[in-house]
Formats: structure tokens, sequence, C-alpha cells
């Protein structure tokens, strides 16, 4: 089983439980009361959501790297209530995800690479055992997609 396997939900949350227990990945006293974006209104509410913010990082690290901190910024970016006025994008809280990669990278997890020019951060081989073996549980129900093969006849004609 690997990471695109599993449930983003389920993996998720094994995943935070097992930064838990890294000693370089914790959350900073300012955690309790900052927002994660410009576009939120109130900080999380969730304890302990630093764990999960970052074991949400690191899945995204393992598809779509390397990515860097603005992609990131992307990311976990949304739509801000401007009252009466139309919606708009904002982007994430860079120092938020900046802390986090940097707490994933003392814990060797992730590492930064320059692959063809293109700057940003990879899952190490750490990262990929670590990741996959959370994996194995949580699968996702395989279907079909609706579509049954019908029994081959031979028709001539």
């Amino acid at each position: 089983m690997t990471v695109n396997n599993t449930k983003t939900d389920v993996l998720i949350k094994k995943v935070a439980e097992e930064l838990k227990k890294i000693p370089e990945i914790k959350a900073p006293e300012w955690a309790l009361f900052v927002k994660t974006g410009h576009h939120k209104e109130r900080p999380p509410v969730e304890k302990d959501w630093w764990f999960a913010r970052s074991a949400s990082i690191l899945r995204k690290v393992y598809l779509l790297g390397p990515i860097g901190t603005n992609k990131l910024k992307v990311k976990y970016g949304g739509k801000k209530n401007r009252g009466h006025k139309p919606g708009k994008t904002y982007q994430g809280s860079g120092n938020i995800i900046r802390k986090i990669l940097q707490q994933l990278e003392a814990a060797e997890l992730i590492a930064q690479k320059d692959v063809n020019g293109h700057k940003g951060r990879k899952l190490t081989a750490k990262g990929k055992k670590f990741l996959n073996s959370l994996s194995d549980g949580g699968r996702k129900p395989k279907t079909d997609g609706g579509a049954t093969k019908a029994p081959a006849t031979d028709k001539a004609t």
C-alpha cells in the first residue's frame, strides 16, 4: 500500500499521532493564538492542529515534491469573507508552513532538492518509509466505477 491508495483523512490522523512522538516536531508557543492564513477569522479550534498540518504537508511533499513554500501557501489558502464585497482568494500563512518544513527537515523526513532547476523540498527515503508504513490501513474501497464487463461472445455474421 502507498499513500495514493489510502484515505487522506485516515492517513493524516495516523501520521499526526506518529509525528507527536518525534522530538524535533513540536508546536511553538504562539501556535495557540495564530490564524492559519489571512482568509481565516479565528485560530484553529483543535489543540494539536500543528501535527495535523505537519502530516498534511508531509503528504503534499510526498505527492507533489519537489515543492516549495509558495506553492504550499496557495494549497493552504482559501476564500475570505469580505462582507458585502465579493470574496477574494488569499494564501495561507507562509511562516507556519516554513516552520513545519524546517522541523520535518530536522527530523530527516524531507530534504531540500534542486531537480532540473526546480527548487523545493522532497521526501527522503526515511520519509517515504515512514509514510508507506502508516498507509497500510484505511484503504479506499475498490470500485470499478459501475462499469461491468459483459461476457465476450463470438458473433460470426
